[in-house]
């Protein structure tokens, strides 16, 4: 089991992370933080609103199902979103420098990660 700073320091050894936050999706609060590049107090509000938003619009449709990461891919960015299995109401976010990393293996790694969080 890892503690929130020892998940966030683990995906900071990736290749291309800029910044990682565990957030609180019930308030918009970040539980933990690591890196820099994005105000991540404000980032971790925002993408609160995505995940709240795509839950509604899951349960409008009837979907019976999980999210299980969100990418959003900007010119020069990765933002993975991934809700915890672990902890309900709370997400990991992390922050990648598209030209440096490997999506694949970011992927990955907040899954794992996810898997070793210990609230």
């Amino acid at each position: 089991m890892a503690t929130i700073k020892q998940t966030l320091d683990e995906l900071m050894t990736l290749d291309g992370a800029m910044c990682a936050a565990v957030v609180d999706s019930a308030s918009g609060m970040m539980l933990g933080s690591a890196g820099s590049g994005v105000d991540l107090e404000v980032a971790a509000a925002g993408n609160t609103e995505v995940i709240r938003s795509k839950m509604k619009t899951m349960r409008s449709l009837g979907l019976q199902d999980v999210i299980e990461d969100i990418l959003i891919t900007l010119g020069k960015q990765y933002h993975i979103l991934r809700p915890s299995a672990r902890k309900d109401g709370v997400f990991l976010y992390f922050v990648l420098d598209k030209q440096r990393a490997n999506l694949a293996m970011a992927r990955r790694k907040v899954q794992d990660v996810d898997k070793e969080l210990n609230f």
